[in-house]
């Protein structure tokens, strides 16, 4: 584990977001830019819901008291990352996309599929603790290209989205290395991170591109279809990370040696919740 990454005390900000003003294609011209990002909103609050409830579940089992704060401050960072994503799925669904038949689809896959069992086991609680540890390294990674993707801003996005895709990304490069930690503090074997980022990967991928052709299928504004092209496009302008930098990430994942301390830049996403209007509002005194 790394200075830095022991410097850092993690706790949530109560963040809230205005919606009032966010137009449909917050990114201007970009309808399937903007719905590849809206993804995030309508997969992410179950998924952090679960991640939350699990680590709940771990918390008596940690034997490290420093690793046990890191866990509480992670719990309470996911928790409010799910509620602000909540905010933004409404504001979809009241502006006439319908999100809900989308949201039942995570719903099922992570309060059955990935839920707790009759008699669940120890091993049932580390299966699933290595998921959430490969699904942050993926976090971490997308927390970072946000922070860095000045294209986003040239483009006119919406300055209150951004915010609210900076905040949380800036806290997930924050507590990068969390998830894994208590993963090796619990168990750590390599296999079964292998194992866990091979079935994390595609199902990520299947939830981003099926959100992506759901969300353009119900834009109330009828935006057309989703391509390739478009999506390689909107890589290409900085509006979206590659399939080159994504596929390069998740090579040192497997590398025996690797700690997610090598993802991402604790110094930036610090500097970034100093400057949030978001956090800055939260952090202030009541």
């Amino acid at each position: 584990m790394s200075a830095e990454h022991e410097q850092i005390v993690l706790h949530a900000r109560d963040v809230e977001f205005d919606w009032s003003k966010l137009p449909m294609h917050w990114i201007p011209g970009q309808p399937q830019a903007t719905h590849s990002i809206n993804v995030l909103h309508l997969a992410l609050p179950e998924g952090e819901r679960w991640f939350v409830e699990v680590f709940k579940q771990a918390v008596p089992l940690i034997r490290d008291e420093r690793l046990k704060e890191d866990v509480l401050g992670f719990i309470g960072q996911e928790a409010m990352h799910a509620q602000a994503h909540d905010g933004a799925a409404a504001h979809l669904e009241s502006a006439g996309v319908a999100v809900r038949p989308y949201i039942a689809q995570m719903e099922w896959m992570f309060r059955r599929l990935l839920g707790d069992r009759p008699g669940s086991s120890r091993e049932w609680l580390i299966e699933r603790l290595a998921m959430v540890a490969a699904i942050e390294h993926y976090t971490a990674f997308l927390g970072q290209w946000i922070l860095d993707a000045k294209e986003l801003d040239a483009a006119g996005a919406d300055e209150t989205m951004l915010d609210l895709l900076r905040w949380h990304g800036a806290e997930e490069v924050e507590h990068r290395s969390v998830a894994y930690d208590l993963f090796c503090h619990l168990d750590g074997r390599y296999g079964r991170r292998v194992r866990s980022m091979l079935v994390v990967t595609p199902v990520l991928a299947w939830i981003f591109v099926r959100g992506t052709r759901f969300l353009m299928k119900n834009d109330p504004t009828r935006p057309g279809r989703t391509s390739w092209r478009a999506y390689r496009r909107a890589a290409r302008q900085g509006l979206l990370p590659g399939p080159r930098e994504l596929l390069r990430e998740i090579r040192p994942y497997f590398r025996k040696s690797y700690h997610p301390t090598e993802t991402g830049n604790t110094d930036q996403a610090v500097a970034y919740l100093a400057s949030s209007p978001a956090a800055q509002a939260a952090d202030a005194p009541r």
